[in-house]
């Protein structure tokens, strides 16, 4: 993929709506076989990192703003969890609409969700300053061939009108019925003698010990980098 193309749909993605009109987001692409070979233990080691031609991390970014206040003799105060807040919706929306660019050219791209569980080791290799912070990873190329559409909820699962309404034991039923009888997902379940999908969840992919010991160093991460600030 051209640099030319790749400049090209950063741009375009940046038109993408943003907090106070700051742009509070920057993105670290990274091409060379060494770095995607460093940033891999990072995600798991999940081949895509070093297969895909490029490797974008799109950071939560209060640092440049804050040196402009800085350079023009204003006071900054983003060195708290609000201003990561919004720094990272910022950053997802940039994300989302590269993605959506990236597919119309014909692209294909995967969303790495453990950008968020080893993030030091992200900081540490892109060499992230404070009031930056690593928040979504895309990996993006010309695919070989075209990607299997994964499942998706019915959207009367996640639609509420007017307020939220709680879910019944009758409403799971219906909701997940046709996720629990796919036929990848009863294999799934038989390989690792689980009784049912959602113990697959619980158990194996993202269970109570790993999700504790992640969030205490994505906390960690959160309070070198200078987005915890504030009293509690």
């Amino acid at each position: 993929m051209s640099d030319t193309l790749l400049t090209r749909l950063i741009d375009e993605a940046q038109h993408t709506q943003t907090m106070g009109n700051l742009q509070l987001y920057s993105v670290v692409v990274t091409r060379s076989s060494e770095m995607k070979a460093r940033l891999a233990p990072a995600h798991f080691n999940q081949p895509m990192v070093t297969q895909a031609p490029v490797v974008l991390t799109i950071c939560a970014d209060f640092n440049r703003t804050t040196r402009w206040c800085e350079e023009r003799k204003a006071e900054p105060g983003y060195d708290n969890i609000l201003s990561f807040q919004n720094a990272a919706t910022d950053a997802l929306l940039f994300t989302q609409t590269l993605c959506n660019l990236a597919e119309e050219e014909g692209l294909g791209y995967c969303f790495l969700g453990t950008t968020v569980y080893l993030p030091q080791m992200i900081i540490d290799t892109l060499k992230l300053p404070r009031l930056v912070i690593p928040v979504a990873t895309i990996t993006l190329g010309w695919p070989d061939e075209d990607a299997k559409v994964s499942d998706r909820l019915p959207v009367e699962a996640i639609m509420h009108n007017e307020e939220y309404r709680d879910y019944s034991s009758d409403d799971i039923d219906k909701y997940y019925d046709n996720k629990e009888k796919l036929e990848e997902n009863i294999e799934f379940c038989r390989i690792n003698n689980k009784e049912t999908l959602a113990q697959i969840f619980t158990d194996i992919r993202y269970t109570k010990r790993d999700n504790e010991a992640m969030s205490e160093g994505w906390l960690k991460a959160l309070k070198q980098q200078g987005f915890l600030n504030c009293k509690l």
